[in-house]
C-alpha cells in the first residue's frame, strides 16, 4: 500500500518541484494538492493521507492554524510544517501546534525526504536548530522570560485568530463572514473583540500584529532572494 501525502502551498511552482521531489519515492503517491490552509484542512478530511505537508506562509489560514485544525480534526494526522524561517517563535508554535516535523522550505530539496520517511517510521523529524533548541530547554512550557522579553499578550480563539489573519490579509468584513460562514455582525463582533484584547486602534496595528506572531508572512521580493537559494524555496 502506498503512503499517501497531501501537500499544501499558494505558489504552484514551489507545489510541483515538491511534488516530482516525492513521487520520485517508491511506494509514495501525493493524493492532493491544496493552495491555502482551508482547502488542506478540507482536502485532508476527505482524503485520509498518511502525511500532511503545509507550509506556514498561506492565505486564509496560515500553516500553523491549519496544522491546529488538522489535529483538533483528527490527533493522528502527522503534520510536517514548511516555513522560510527558523525563529524561536515559529518552532516553538508548530511544535504546540502538534507539528511532527519541521523542515527550512530552503533544505527541502535535501531534507523533505528524510522528513516524511521518519514520519512512516514512527518518529519525528527536525532541522538541528529545532533540536539544538529542544535540547538547550528553550521550549519547555516552565522557560521563564528575561527582562528583556515583551509581556505576552492576551491569547486569541481559533476563530479570532482566523478573523485576524483574514482582516490582516485586506478582506473586508463581508468578504471573511462570506468565507467563514458567518453573518457580517458576528465578524465584526469578533473584530472589535480582538481590537481590546490586543489594545490595538487600526487595521495597520492589526497587520503589524499578525505579522510578528506569524500569524501572516511577508513574501521576500525575487531581487533580494540569495542568489544560491534553492529553486523550491
Amino acid at each position: 500500500m502506498k503512503l499517501r501525502i497531501l501537500l499544501a502551498d499558494d505558489h504552484e511552482i514551489i507545489r510541483r518541484g515538491l511534488c516530482a521531489l516525492l513521487q520520485k519515492h517508491e511506494g509514495w503517491e501525493v493524493c492532493g494538492e491544496a493552495s491555502d490552509g482551508r482547502e488542506a484542512v478540507e482536502k485532508a478530511k476527505q482524503l485520509n493521507p498518511d502525511v500532511v505537508i503545509v507550509d506556514v506562509g498561506m492565505p486564509h489560514l496560515n500553516g500553523l492554524d491549519t496544522t491546529r485544525q488538522l489535529l483538533h480534526h483528527d490527533p493522528n494526522f502527522k503534520v510536517i510544517v514548511l516555513t522560510i524561517t527558523d525563529s524561536d517563535q515559529v518552532i516553538r508554535e508548530a511544535l504546540d501546534a502538534g507539528a511532527r516535523g519541521f523542515v527550512l522550505k530552503s533544505d527541502a530539496a535535501r531534507d523533505l525526504v528524510a522528513a516524511v520517511e521518519a514520519l512512516q517510521s514512527k518518529r519525528m523529524f527536525f532541522t538541528p536548530r529545532v533540536n539544538d533548541l529542544v535540547l538547550a530547554g528553550f521550549l519547555e512550557k516552565g522557560h521563564v522570560p528575561s527582562r528583556n522579553e515583551p509581556p505576552s499578550l492576551p491569547t486569541l480563539t481559533a476563530r479570532e485568530r482566523e478573523v485576524t489573519q483574514l482582516l490582516a490579509e485586506g478582506k473586508s468584513s463581508k468578504e471573511v463572514a462570506s468565507l467563514l460562514n458567518l453573518s457580517t455582525k458576528t465578524v465584526e463582533t469578533h473584530r472589535s473583540n480582538i481590537m481590546r484584547k490586543l489594545s490595538l486602534h487600526s487595521i495597520r496595528d492589526l497587520v503589524v500584529y499578525a505579522i510578528k506572531n506569524n500569524i501572516i508572512q511577508l513574501e521576500m521580493p525575487p531581487h533580494i532572494k540569495s542568489a544560491g537559494e534553492s529553486t523550491i524555496a
